[in-house]
């Protein structure tokens, strides 16, 4: 019987807001919490995939990213 080939997991990757959303564009605002972050310094987990990167390159001056290895999520 044949292997199964495993698929790769999707990349994670590891979003902290570093700077508050306070004071700028409701466009920002909106990306911030359309990412999951509700509040400053909060973190989220999420799928690397290009519609986060796209909402990461607005936000990027707001945000901190780092990708996630399997075992630390």
């Amino acid at each position: 019987m044949a292997k199964k080939q495993q698929e790769p997991q999707p990349k994670q990757l590891r979003i902290t807001q570093v700077v508050s959303g306070a004071g700028r564009p409701a466009t920002h605002r909106a990306t911030l919490r359309a990412l999951g972050l509700r509040r400053h310094q909060q973190t989220v987990i999420q799928r690397d995939n290009p519609a986060i990167r796209g909402m990461l390159f607005q936000v990027q001056h707001l945000v901190r990213v780092e990708e996630v290895t399997e075992g630390e999520a």
